[in-house]
């Protein structure tokens, strides 16, 4: 069981490395067709920033798998902690990019169809 647990934990975190990575490729895809127009920073933010969101959850789920298998006291309290920065990150970027989507409902991210 310990193995599965492991085997999950970093399927967890190399999807959320390549949450990162699709969406920095995308965020660059894009700035690189609106470079030319003013109104295509806030649709750069939007991209980049909902895929980040999308790698922290992957991140979190991944460290709440490795506390699962034998938890000491240290590494609840670790994970705590790390679920309180990554939870309050995650509200408040969540809470500007939707803020940014609508003052700007084309921008792209994983989120969106």
């Amino acid at each position: 069981m310990m193995h599965g647990v492991e085997l999950c934990q970093l399927l967890l975190e190399v999807i959320s490395v390549a949450c990162v990575v699709i969406g920095l490729g995308k965020t660059l895809w894009l700035a690189a067709r609106v470079r030319d127009h003013q109104p295509g920073f806030p649709q750069i933010r939007l991209c980049f920033g909902s895929w980040l969101i999308l790698a922290l959850e992957f991140q979190l789920a991944a460290d709440i798998l490795a506390t699962t298998v034998a938890p000491s006291k240290e590494e609840l309290i670790r994970l705590a902690i790390i679920a309180v920065i990554r939870t309050f990150l995650n509200y408040f970027l969540g809470k500007e990019l939707a803020e940014q989507t609508e003052h700007h409902p084309t921008a792209t991210g994983p989120r969106q169809s």
